[in-house]
């Protein structure tokens, strides 16, 4: 007597239908791997920019001299600034100019100014030797210990360009 137990029977259709299965579900698996297969996307394709209009790289703004004037704390005319030393490397790059001698134009701060004087800019004055120019310049903000160390009270207005003195 022969009794069925289901998985241990040998019936040859059986057979062929494991067969069938033990080939066909690797190769369905893969498929369905490959046809579910996700492309990477970078985080920049779901963004979007609502102020794209607004937004105008490469143009910087350049203050005109009445600008200037106003906006700084201290004005020089000088025809002696030269580059005193420079930092590159780690952190922000800055730049310190020396005042040698100059003609105050204007003050908010301090009544007398000594000189030589030094000043911190944060970006590289395009200076010609030959001219005499104007000095933008309002209170230090951060860089403590330099300011402590070299005696800075005075920084390159940000916007303003390097003006040289028209004679009237």
């Amino acid at each position: 007597m022969q009794y069925y137990i289901g998985f241990f029977s040998t019936n040859t259709y059986e057979l062929n239908m494991n067969k069938k299965l033990i080939i066909g579900l690797p190769m369905l698996s893969i498929l369905l791997l490959i046809s579910c297969e996700k492309k990477y996307q970078s985080p920049g394709t779901y963004e979007n920019d609502l102020f794209a209009q607004e937004r105008q790289e490469g143009k910087a703004y350049i203050m005109n001299r009445d600008e200037c004037f106003d906006g700084s704390e201290l004005v020089l005319a000088s025809s002696e600034v030269k580059l005193a030393d420079s930092s590159k490397g780690r952190g922000k790059s800055f730049y310190l100019y020396k005042v040698k001698s100059g003609k105050v134009l204007k003050t908010v701060r301090d009544s007398t100014v000594d000189m030589p004087m030094l000043f911190l800019s944060q970006y590289k004055l395009k200076i010609k030797n030959t001219d005499s120019m104007y000095v933008y310049l309002k209170k230090l903000e951060g860089y403590r210990f330099i300011a402590k160390d070299r005696n800075l009270k005075y920084q390159w207005l940000k916007a303003a360009p390097v003006y040289s003195v028209e004679k009237n």
